[in-house]
């Protein structure tokens, strides 16, 4: 008997339940988890900066310019870490950094910041000689009859910070005149007053009690003595004596003239955060 031809075979509908449970992403390493920190190490700017080549902002410039290497291989990374016994070479030179170092002197009369070959008139490293081994230099400048307050470090980044003009942290001066300083140009000089076409505002200015009126106690801004002087030029005054009594809340107070001592670490901590 003849069989009949059979067509194609139906597929049978799928009666399984298609699995919806969300598979598991496999995990990745994420790259910008914070590894434990190694003890004693400190970012690769910050190294730089306390070697005494620049600033911290500089050194990130040099880094992302791909001149600076670590155990002989550059680095561009912002924020890379340096640790113990790493060798770095800045700008084909190996850098050695040196401990912070603040001291602060009570200048006395007759010695100066300036550095000119021949000069008549002693140096004021001369006072901090053996506090020292690092390369330590003055905050601001001293001319010989400038006496009073004056902060030596190694920071190069604390020296850039208070000699800008627009650092915020006041100083206190003591300024001795030819002459009795005239109420009218008191109150003008409190109004603030123009040097060398910049406007410098004066906090406070007063005669100091108990004392001729040829003594005025100053409360301004810079760390430029030379801006002091110049305000009372400006009146026709000559001043005779400008001594540095408060720098940035440190005062002279168990320091007598010509000697020096080094600041605490909360004394410092107060400096860099004015």
């Amino acid at each position: 008997m003849q069989k009949r031809a059979q067509g194609p075979k139906k597929a049978k509908p799928d009666t399984k339940v298609p699995d919806t449970t969300p598979q598991k992403a496999e995990k990745k390493p994420n790259p910008t988890a914070k590894r434990p920190k190694v003890a004693d190490e400190i970012r690769l700017n910050k190294y730089i900066s306390n070697s005494g080549a620049c600033s911290r902002r500089d050194a990130d410039i040099y880094i992302s310019s791909g001149t600076v290497k670590v155990n002989g291989i550059p680095v561009t990374e912002m924020g890379y870490m340096v640790k113990p016994g790493d060798v770095v070479n800045f700008d084909g030179a190996t850098l050695t950094p040196e401990k912070k170092v603040y001291i602060l002197l009570n200048k006395p009369k007759n010695f100066t910041t300036a550095l000119d070959e021949g000069q008549e008139f002693r140096n004021v490293l001369e006072l901090v000689k053996g506090s020292t081994t690092a390369k330590i230099g003055a905050i601001g400048r001293m001319d010989k009859n400038t006496t009073g307050l004056l902060l030596f470090t190694n920071d190069t980044d604390m020296i850039r910070k208070f000699t800008l003009p627009n650092q915020k942290s006041s100083k206190i001066y003591q300024v001795s005149l030819d002459k009795n300083l005239k109420f009218e140009d008191l109150e003008k000089i409190n109004k603030g007053v123009v040097v060398d076409g910049h406007r410098v505002f004066v906090e406070d200015v007063s005669y100091i009690d108990d004392q001729p009126k040829s003594e005025i106690g100053l409360k301004l801004k810079t760390s430029n003595v030379k801006v002091v002087r110049s305000i009372f030029e400006q009146f026709d005054y000559d001043v005779l004596k400008i001594d540095r009594v408060s720098f940035a809340g440190l005062t002279k107070k168990n320091l007598p003239r010509g000697n020096w001592r080094f600041l605490t670490d909360q004394e410092v901590i107060n400096l860099k955060n004015y």
